[in-house]
């Protein structure tokens, strides 16, 4: 499969990239600091440079035409205000969308955040970063031309994966290692019975792989 990536310098992506690159896809991932391209390319990705924040729909289009799944896992990251919270973790990912519908590909698989809503109460900036990626997430449930799955970990860490995870519709809540949501991830762009799902993850008890496959047959 050719999958592309936004947000493809983050540490989830890198270590999707990897794992992605390992298991013979071929991945492309965008960044918008040309200076971060041998860091993708020593995880096995194509870098593509590109502004999610100024391109068109057109222009991300032309990026992931012919592509057989999308991972939205871009964000505005640590130390950014409001308002970018809400130009990138929103709408980036919607403008990821339209330009997935446009060139035609269905699979979008979305990281998203444990207790994001669009209608979330507080004046803070992670108040922001929770409506904004709870605005994305209804944005990319609004559309029919996707098979879309979206993500939401609990806690992240940095601690070494396991490969041993929660994975539902609701599981309360919990930490879960970047390693693994890499894992998550790969295993539900190979898992088309998960498209429509939101699905919570922490760490717990079931291979990944397992996982993927109970989230898809529970529906």
């Amino acid at each position: 499969m050719r999958i592309v990536i936004a947000g493809g310098h983050g540490q989830i992506a890198l270590r999707l990239e990897r794992l992605l690159a390992a298991r013979g896809h071929e991945v492309a991932g965008i960044i918008r600091n040309p200076e971060q391209a041998e860091d993708l390319r020593a995880a096995g990705a194509e870098p593509v440079v590109l502004d999610l924040e100024s391109a068109s729909t057109d222009e991300v289009a032309a990026v992931v035409a012919g592509a057989d799944g999308l991972v939205f896992a871009a964000g505005a990251g640590p130390g950014s205000g409001s308002g970018r919270k809400d130009t990138v973790d929103r709408g980036a990912a919607v403008l990821f969308a339209d330009a997935a519908e446009r060139a035609g590909v269905r699979r979008y698989v979305v990281v998203s955040a444990m207790g994001a809503d669009a209608n979330h109460v507080g004046d803070g900036v992670y108040d922001a970063y929770q409506r904004a990626k709870g605005a994305a997430d209804d944005a990319v449930r609004s559309r029919p031309g996707l098979d879309w799955t979206i993500l939401r970990p609990g806690a992240l860490t940095n601690d070494a994966g396991t490969g041993l995870v929660q994975l539902a519709e609701s599981t309360g809540p919990g930490s879960v290692t970047r390693d693994d949501v890499a894992v998550v991830l790969a295993e539900l762009l190979e898992a088309p019975e998960t498209a429509g799902l939101t699905l919570e993850l922490i760490g717990g008890t079931v291979p990944a792989a397992q996982a993927a496959k109970d989230a898809g047959s529970d529906r």
